[in-house]
């Protein structure tokens, strides 16, 4: 037998409606619960600005009886107007002036704490006042020599006080710190001032030796200009080269041109085949040869076209060169 479900199918559409209807009245209960509490906040807004103006209105109603022209309605009321933002200012101005006594009291009772703070003392006699005193007065009289400095008061002399913060102790050690570091600024601009003989050699492929001199705070962007006008006369290539076009390779390494000599005289800096601090040519002379010590030998470097490393990097020497790495270490050495 079949079942009819028409009955079913009414009964849950009409749930569903009963449903939908009760959603609808509780946001319709939100909303206008919503609109309550705006209408109240603005009510509020309203009081607040209108009790100025209706003050004025009730001054102005009292002071005018008849009939009274618009152009006299009008500047009495903007006299009442103004006569009530004065009244106003006036009370702003009287609040302000309260709250910066107030400000000043509490600063004064604060003050007087910290002061009957500090006049604590730490020694332990109490019966020994007068000593004190004498020991004061003593402090406080100027010495012949006027070099005498006033000391602090209230303190017991037998603590260490050596850990605590002291002005004039750190004031000291500041003019050490400052003191050595302008010495050791000068002797650095005083080493940089130095001149010294920088032996290179012009690379196209075999060696053209030649010497500068230049000052150890100078970079090698400097020391290849003036290698350059003395090599512009003797080879063709370079009479319209600019420095930027060349490199300046020292013990297998490409140096950069923004680093000066000094750099590479303090760090002690070393390359692959030799130290990066000695710029003179000399070979290192033995009679026992030892793994584990530097050797002192220098090279002389070499000052290349950029063009001519690009065409030949693959060749030796120039396949082993490579830019200069501070932080790179080539081998194991101990310098004595």
């Amino acid at each position: 037998m079949a079942q009819y479900k028409g009955t079913m199918r009414e009964a849950g559409r009409a749930m569903h409606l009963i449903k939908k209807r009760e959603k609808q009245k509780e946001q319709m209960e939100v909303l206008k619960q919503r609109i309550a509490e705006e209408t109240l906040i603005k009510s509020k807004v309203d009081n607040k600005f209108s009790a100025h103006y209706d003050a004025v209105e009730a001054e102005l109603k009292s002071s005018t009886v008849g009939l009274v022209t618009l152009n006299d309605m009008k500047a009495k009321q903007e006299a009442l107007l103004k006569e009530r933002e004065m009244q106003l200012a006036k009370r702003e101005q009287l609040e302000a002036r309260r709250l910066q006594l107030e400000a000043l009291r509490e600063k004064e009772r604060k003050q007087a704490q910290k002061r009957k703070i500090c006049s604590l003392s730490f020694t332990l006699d109490e019966g020994d006042e007068g000593n004190v005193d004498e020991e004061v007065a003593a402090r406080e009289q100027p010495t012949s020599a006027g070099l005498s400095k006033k000391k602090n008061l209230g303190k017991n002399p037998d603590v260490d006080t050596s850990f605590l913060p002291d002005r004039d102790r750190e004031e000291e050690e500041n003019r050490l710190r400052e003191q050595l570091r302008q010495e050791w600024e000068a002797r650095r601009e005083k080493v940089k001032r130095e001149e010294m003989e920088v032996t290179f050699s012009y690379w196209d492929g075999s060696g053209h030796r030649r010497t500068v001199r230049i000052h150890k705070g100078g970079t090698v962007q400097q020391f290849l200009k003036r290698a350059l006008q003395g090599l512009r006369k003797d080879f063709r290539e370079l009479r319209s080269a600019g420095v930027e076009q060349l490199m300046y390779i020292k013990e297998d390494l490409i140096l950069p041109h923004y680093h000066t000599f000094y750099d590479f005289i303090v760090t002690k800096a070393r390359g692959k085949s030799g130290p990066l601090f000695n710029f003179d040519v000399h070979d290192d002379v033995r009679l026992l040869s030892d793994a584990t010590m530097e050797k002192d030998e220098s090279h002389a470097g070499k000052v290349v076209l950029r063009s001519w490393y690009e065409k030949n990097k693959h060749i030796f020497p120039a396949s082993r060169w490579e830019p200069y790495d501070p932080e790179k270490k080539w081998d194991k050495y101990t310098i004595r």
